[in-house]
C-alpha cells in the first residue's frame, strides 16, 4: 500500500527517537520515498546522518542550510507529501501543532501540509494523561489528523503504563490498513489464474504452451493495488508478483489448478481466470523417460476438466466472473459463445493475429465483451495498463 508513496516524517526530541531508523527502514523497504525533517532537539537523540543514511535523502532540521544558504522551503514540502507522520511526536510538538505555532520546520510543514497527518506520540505516563495534553490531542484531532495511539510499558522514566510510541511496524501497518480503507475494492477477496499448465508424459517431457503468465500477474498486482486481498493460482512461471500482499499457489498440472481452484473459489467475490490451460492430458503418464526407438510415435490424449466451466456452474450471487480468449479465427464469436456458455460476467478477447498480443509478449490488444455482448475495444497496451483496463471494468461492474 505504500509503494510509491512520498511521505514526510517527523521527528521530535524523544528518546524514542531511535525508533524512528527503524521506522525510515520499513518505510522504504515498503517502496516509500521518506523525506525526514527533524526538529533542533531530535538531533540530540539520533543524528541525521543516520536517517540520511536510511533514506537516501538528507534530512533537514531548519529553514536555511548554514552551509550552503539554501531555503528549504516548507510549503513545498507539505504540498509535496502524501502523507506526514511525526514520529515520535513529543507533548511540546503536540502542544504546537494544536495552537498553531511554528517556530521549527517541522511545525512549519506540518501547518502547510494537504496530505492525512499521522502522529505516534511518545511521552511519560503523567505527560500523556496531563488534561492539557488530552485536550491538544483533542484539538488535533478534530483538525482531521490520525492518531497512532501509543503502547504500555515500561517508560523511560522508569513508571510503567502509557506513552510508549508504537512501534515501527505497528506503525506501517496502521498505515496500510488505513490507505486500504479508501481503496475501491477494499474488502473483496480475488482469486486469479495464471500461467501455463504442464502436461506430464513421463518424468522428462511434458505437453505445454508458450504462456509467460505476465497477464495474469500484472491482473493480481492490478487488483492488490486496488485493495483487493487477492490469491493467485500460478502455473509454471519465472514471472513474480510485486505485491508481497499476494498469496501465491504454485501448481503444475490442469488437474492441480483445478483442484486450487475449488479451494479458493468460494470466498472469493472476484475471479479472474487468465491462465493458458492445458485442453488435453495424456491418458497414460510413463514413469520412466520414454527411449526413442520407433520413427513414430503416439500418446493418447484425453480432455482435461474445464475449469472455467465448472466455476461457472458453482458461481453463487454476487461473484463476479472473468475469462479470457486467446483466439485465431472467428475471434469475437468464440469468444461471445465462451462468455455466455461458461456463464461469465465478460470475457477478455485478444487475438494472435494483432501484433504485439498473445504469449511471451509485454504488450497486449484487447476487447472486452460483458454479459450483454457490449464490446469495449482498445489500443495496444503495456501488459500493466491492460490489467488497469480490465480492472477498471470490474469495479464498474461491483459498483453496478
Amino acid at each position: 500500500m505504500l509503494e510509491g508513496k512520498k511521505i514526510v516524517l517527523g521527528v521530535c526530541g524523544s528518546i524514542a527517537a531511535y525508533k524512528s531508523a527503524f521506522l525510515v527502514r520499513l518505510l522504504v523497504k515498503a517502496g516509500a520515498e521518506v523525506q525526514v525533517v527533524m526538529t533542533p532537539g531530535a538531533v540530540q537523540f539520533i543524528t541525521p546522518l543516520t536517517l540520511a543514511t536510511l533514506s537516501k535523502k538528507p534530512v533537514l532540521v531548519d529553514y536555511f542550510e548554514p552551509a550552503t544558504g539554501e531555503w528549504n522551503n516548507h510549503v513545498d514540502l507539505g504540498l509535496w507529501a502524501d502523507m506526514m507522520i511525526i514520529a515520535p511526536a513529543t507533548a511540546n510538538t503536540l502542544a504546537k501543532m494544536a495552537k498553531g505555532l511554528c517556530d521549527n520546520l517541522l511545525t512549519a510543514v506540518y501547518l502547510s501540509a494537504r496530505c492525512p497527518v499521522y502522529i505516534a506520540p511518545a511521552m511519560d505516563l503523567d505527560m500523556w494523561k496531563h488534561g492539557a495534553t488530552l485536550q491538544n490531542v483533542d484539538q488535533l484531532k478534530s483538525y482531521g489528523n490520525l492518531f497512532i495511539q501509543p503502547g504500555y510499558g515500561e517508560l523511560a522514566s522508569g513508571l510503567v503504563g502509557e506513552g510508549r510510541m508504537a512501534e515501527p511496524e505497528e506503525i506501517v501497518n496502521y498505515l496500510s490498513e488505513e490507505m486500504k480503507k479508501a481503496l475501491p475494492l477494499n474488502g473483496q477477496n480475488a482469486l486469479v489464474t495464471a500461467g501455463p499448465t504442464y502436461e506430464a508424459i513421463d518424468p522428462v517431457r511434458f505437453l505445454g504452451n508458450h504462456s509467460s503468465g505476465k497477464m495474469g500477474f500484472a491482473i493480481a498486482d492490478e487488483l492488490a493495488r486496488l485493495g483487493a486481498d487477492v490469491t493467485l493460482i500460478s502455473g509454471p512461471s519465472a514471472q513474480q508478483s510485486r505485491r508481497q500482499s499476494i498469496k501465491r499457489v504454485n501448481v503444475t498440472s490442469a488437474a492441480q489448478m483445478l483442484d486450487a481452484c475449488r479451494q479458493y473459489f468460494s470466498d472469493a467475490q472476484i475471479c479472474v481466470m487468465s491462465a493458458a490451460v492445458a485442453d488435453y492430458t495424456p491418458v497414460t503418464v510413463a514413469d520412466q523417460k520414454i527411449k526413442k526407438q520407433a520413427d513414430g510415435f503416439t500418446i493418447e490424449l484425453k480432455k482435461t476438466t474445464d475449469i472455467l466451466k465448472v466455476l461457472g456452474t458453482d458461481k453463487r450471487p454476487g461473484q463476479l466472473l472473468v475469462g479470457f480468449a486467446l483466439e485465431t479465427n472467428e475471434e469475437e464469436k468464440n469468444a461471445e459463445d465462451k462468455l455466455q456458455k461458461k456463464n461469465l460476467d465478460f470475457i477478455v478477447l485478444n487475438s494472435l493475429n494483432d501484433a504485439g498480443a498473445g504469449f511471451k509478449t509485454d504488450t497486449n490488444k484487447i476487447t472486452i465483451i460483458d454479459r450483454d455482448l457490449r464490446k469495449t475495444s482498445f489500443e495496444l497496451k503495456t501488459k500493466e495498463e491492460v490489467a488497469a483496463d480490465i480492472c477498471q471494468k470490474i469495479i464498474e461492474l461491483i459498483k453496478g
